[in-house]
């Protein structure tokens, strides 16, 4: 008797999303206090703290699930979010990317500004602290993170927004928040060298735009 497959529809939902206020517990609970961490977990990074766009690879203590490929190296940038791509190229900003608050940041604006990062064996987490908008110094610093757990899920915490992320410029610096992943091609042919780049998934979310969210 022969054997027939049965069909089986696929919804395409592959991850949940959820959002907590400022209020609410949960949100405190998921905020990482590297303050408080273990210091030999945590690392400052001196060259991102004191410039502006720049970014430097950090190789993680295992590896991190995004979209189905382990990635054991990521990209931080001064400008509040993670290149997750393997092969670094001059559109960080355009796809491949975990991004709290992707906006023109400047942590050498001030010394009390800092990007720092931790790293326990389970969760990576990149925290933009105390950093200030080129050209907008005046509305006052911003602090959030994002934290990268081994099961895959992503987490971002905002601790100080002193502004509405729909009044952030773009003229100078996309605005983004959310997650993006493309997938490349090295071109073989000797008539058409180098490499292609193609997006496949954006996800945005400005539904973080509240005027300021208390400091805990």
């Amino acid at each position: 008797m022969p054997q027939f497959q049965v069909p089986v529809e696929d919804n395409h939902n592959y991850y949940v999303s959820r959002v907590y206020g400022p209020g609410e517990r949960r949100s405190r609970d998921l905020w990482v206090d590297i303050a408080t961490a273990n210091r030999s977990h945590v690392k400052v990074h001196r060259i991102l703290s004191s410039s502006h766009r720049q970014a430097s690879r950090v190789v993680l203590s295992f590896d991190f699930p995004f979209y189905g490929h382990p990635l054991r190296q990521i990209t931080i940038a001064t400008g509040g979010f993670i290149f997750m791509g393997d092969v670094l190229h001059r559109m960080l900003t355009a796809t491949q990317y975990v991004a709290p608050l992707m906006a023109n940041f400047n942590p050498g604006y001030s010394d009390n500004s800092t990007v720092a990062y931790f790293d326990n064996g389970t969760v990576f987490v990149v925290q933009w602290d105390h950093v200030y908008l080129q050209g907008r110094e005046d509305r006052g610093s911003f602090t959030f993170q994002a934290a990268l757990h081994q099961d895959g899920r992503i987490v971002f915490g905002y601790k100080e927004i002193p502004m509405a992320v729909l009044e952030i410029s773009s003229a100078q610096h996309p605005v983004k928040a959310g997650l993006s992943d493309a997938f490349m091609i090295l071109n073989s042919s000797p008539e058409v060298p180098g490499e292609s780049l193609y997006s496949y998934l954006c996800i945005s979310d400005f539904s973080l735009s509240y005027d300021k969210i208390p400091s805990w």
